[in-house]
């Protein structure tokens, strides 16, 4: 349900048809998998990325070893597309614009449900899921950029609370699948209402 409403968004966002190449078909969408899908091998701990330039999602094959990781590596990157296409992100030159799509990647992919943190072996109650988005949100833009950590960490600390509270398309925070479910229902029937 997550990359179904991400995609969906994506159709939605005009980017669909010229950067994305994704096809309607039935009920379902669907990727040309050789072209915006590549499994490679990656250096270090990184799980994927999103390629701009290619509008392409890179699934590190030798680090994904389940396929539950495989799912929130796919949403996560996903959630970048979508914010490459709603936002314009200037990936290279404003370590600001790749903060925010990182802290809503982090926020709304999954990353920091707390199975996931459970599992990570942290733990905490109040407060711990920004805790999380901020961690992991520093420790992406240190994967893909050379900034020192006090450089990203001001970013994310600059551009926090905007970019945590910026839940589109999902319009909630999806704890679950279900949630992510019913997100994408409300979705399909955001504009029902508003039509006539």
């Amino acid at each position: 349900p997550y990359a179904r409403l991400l995609l969906e968004a994506l159709k939605q966002s005009g980017w669909y048809v010229n950067e994305f190449v994704l096809v309607y078909v039935v009920t379902s969408l669907t990727v040309f998998n050789d072209r915006h899908f590549s499994c490679e091998n990656c250096d270090g701990c990184v799980s994927g990325g999103f390629d701009a330039a290619t509008s392409q999602i890179v699934l590190c094959q030798n680090n994904i070893r389940q396929q539950s990781h495989m799912n929130r590596v796919v949403t996560h990157e996903l959630i970048h597309a979508f914010d490459h296409c709603r936002a314009h992100v200037d990936w290279f030159k404003n370590v600001k614009h790749l903060a925010c799509s990182e802290i809503r990647a982090a926020n709304l992919s999954g990353d920091c449900t707390l199975m996931n943190e459970i599992a990570r072996f942290k733990f905490g109650l109040k407060g711990h899921h920004q805790t999380c988005v901020r961690d992991r949100a520093i420790r992406s833009i240190l994967a893909v950029r050379k900034v020192s950590k006090e450089t990203a960490e001001k970013a994310v600390d600059e551009v926090f609370d905007a970019c945590f509270n910026d839940l589109e398309p999902f319009g909630r925070i999806p704890h679950s699948k279900a949630d992510a479910k019913r997100a994408y229902r409300d979705f399909q029937n955001r504009d029902r209402y508003t039509a006539n």
